[in-house]
């Protein structure tokens, strides 16, 4: 029997892979944001996975058998099980906690949620940030579900079978109603050019029937703060869609101080 436990973690951010690991989750977010020269120093998001969770693409046994340092007292750091084409072959259900890495390292982890009513309708154009597989940033009059199902299902050139995402939390017809560009003043969305946001809602404004309009080619979360996310991450594809709520700016002050210092 093996001296850690083993545990599988899907990372969504910024590379896609299903990792082993006999890590705890917060050690597992250290190593991956700070921890090692071999990796990604950064923000890191991920996703626990429940290690009796099997797919015959994955191999996940095989991997498993691997994942031993072979130092008695030292645990094996990480095992690459796959990095290509892993989100959609991992099921919703095996899912369990969603993991925020700092650039410092720290991790907050959230839990599975119920949808916030409002944000089930179609009443404002949103600025979704897509993160794994897809790195799109887009701007969009379909609320979450239906954005999660039209990328999944009817989105053939720009799409995936699965996809998570966030939101940023902007108001974006109050952003292009304020003020032309000018040059102190370089919108809500750092590494983006100013202008691409006025284009891209006057795009949806003109035409009821156009659905999403592409903002930026390049993800633009690692220079974006957590604080810009509300309400929360999606999980999607054709049929299901799983939310994990992110904690308020008060929540995580209160709450989750040790994490909320390290933005």
């Amino acid at each position: 029997m093996s001296e850690f436990q083993k545990r599988l973690y899907l990372i969504l951010y910024p590379n896609e892979a299903l990792v082993a690991s006999q890590l705890s989750p917060e050690e597992f977010g250290k190593h991956y944001s700070i921890g090692s020269s071999r990796h990604f120093t950064g923000k890191v998001i991920f996703a626990e996975v429940d290690s009796s969770f099997r797919n015959e693409y994955l191999r996940i046994d095989e991997y498993l058998e691997y994942t031993e340092s072979g130092q008695p007292g030292v645990p094996k750091r990480t095992k690459f099980v796959k990095s290509y084409r892993v989100l959609e072959h991992i099921d919703f259900a095996a899912l369990r906690q969603l993991y925020l890495v700092t650039t410092d390292g720290a991790s907050l982890g959230l839990d599975r949620s119920e949808e916030p009513p409002s944000y089930g309708t179609r009443d404002r154009v949103r600025v979704y940030q897509e993160i794994c597989p897809l790195r799109l940033l887009v701007a969009s009059n379909l609320s979450p579900h239906e954005f999660g199902k039209y990328i999944t299902a009817e989105a053939w050139s720009k799409g995936a079978p699965k996809i998570f995402f966030t939101q940023y939390d902007i108001d974006v017809e109050a952003v292009v109603s304020r003020n032309e560009v000018q040059a102190f003043n370089m919108g809500p969305l750092p590494n983006v050019n100013p202008t691409n946001l006025p284009t891209a809602l006057k795009e949806l404004q003109a035409d009821p029937d156009k659905k999403t309009k592409t903002v930026s080619l390049n993800p633009n979360l690692d220079v974006m703060s957590y604080k810009a996310i509300q309400p929360g991450f999606w999980f999607a594809d054709a049929a299901l869609i799983v939310f994990y709520r992110m904690p308020t700016m008060d929540e995580l002050h209160y709450q989750h101080y040790s994490w909320w210092r390290h933005l």
